[in-house]
């Protein structure tokens, strides 16, 4: 990395503007552990199983605007372990997700309480792989506040914590999430601190978090940037994903992260660990993942089942269906 840019620069001239030749990364497999699947297309999820992504995690996160009641809420978890679920499955990609009221929502306490509530009738269920996406936005009293008693369930179930590091005083915001982890006894090897930058991932290294970064076009991480991190840092507690959401994002951020990865001379094995292994090992501490589920390059496809009465079909579109289904349609 150029010593004589400043971090702002850096910031200022990543546009991920990079064309990636994905056909060097072709048999790879990865696992992108924080996409918002809800808001992308079908399309979407046919281009990353075709670029070898055969498992994800969709945390739970606000909508671009608040959500003004507890059903809102249920509505929306119960589509992260259902309908959302079948989706991934109709292009044989293992959906799993993280469970959790997001910190720009923890400032309405008086829904927040009620979402307190009712959050241990979902972090139980099949899929659920983590409280997620949790933390600091404004870092205001209320954001800790909930915060703190979600690190409280997380501790009582068992599961990975997935943080949102804020956008805006990212390195103090960071530092104190993860204080805030250790004071109530979290094993850092048990938090996923998610949004890191070159500002903050020495020291989320350093105190044995996990540390992800998200290669989002213009914000947060550029894959040129996300080679220089793994060249300084090697691949050991080290993920990246695509947060791809509703905004100006790429689905296909962690293969093209790993074509560029391999183009720069990062070792396979490298790129295996920083694109799909570890995500698994920090997840996996949650009882919920057997890779075996899509360790042989996704899951079984049959786009003749249906969810509810739903099908991702529309009009005369023919469903899909491998050879090697044991479903006979």
């Amino acid at each position: 990395m150029c010593c004589t840019h400043s971090f702002e620069d850096r910031i200022s001239q990543d546009k991920d503007t990079t064309p990636v030749d994905l056909s060097g990364i072709k048999g790879m497999k990865f696992f992108d552990p924080h996409v918002h699947m809800t808001s992308r297309t079908t399309d979407d999820y046919q281009a990353m199983a075709d670029a070898g992504v055969v498992a994800l995690i969709e945390p739970a996160f606000w909508l671009g605007q608040p959500r003004t009641g507890l059903d809102s809420f249920r509505d929306y978890y119960s589509s992260l372990i259902g309908w959302e679920r079948f989706r991934s499955s109709q292009f044989g990609i293992k959906h799993y997700c993280t469970i959790g009221l997001n910190s720009r929502e923890a400032n309405n306490e008086a829904l927040a309480e009620q979402v307190m509530e009712m959050l241990p009738l979902f972090i139980y269920k099949e899929g659920v792989v983590g409280i997620g996406e949790i933390g600091f936005d404004d870092q205001t009293a209320a954001e800790e506040k909930y915060y703190r008693a979600q690190l409280e369930l997380a501790k009582e179930a068992g599961l990975p914590v997935q943080i949102h590091t804020p956008h805006r005083d990212k390195k103090g915001g960071t530092t104190r999430s993860m204080d805030i982890a250790l004071e109530h006894g979290l094993d850092p090897r048990m938090v996923i601190v998610d949004h890191n930058n070159e500002e903050t991932v020495k020291e989320v290294l350093d105190r044995g978090f996990w540390a992800a970064f998200t290669i989002y076009p213009f914000t947060k991480m550029g894959n040129e940037r996300m080679v220089e991190i793994a060249r300084q840092y090697g691949p050991e507690r080290i993920m990246v994903n695509s947060a791809a959401d509703w905004g100006i994002s790429d689905p296909l951020a962690v293969p093209k992260t790993a074509a560029l990865m391999k183009i720069r001379g990062i070792s396979d094995e490298d790129i295996r660990l920083i694109t799909y292994q570890n995500a698994i090992t920090a997840f996996a501490q949650s009882g919920q993942i057997d890779e075996a589920d899509f360790a042989g390059g996704g899951s079984t496809i049959d786009q003749s089942q249906r969810f509810e009465g739903n099908t991702v079909l529309r009009g005369g579109q023919q469903p899909r269906v491998d050879k090697n289904s044991i479903i006979i349609s």
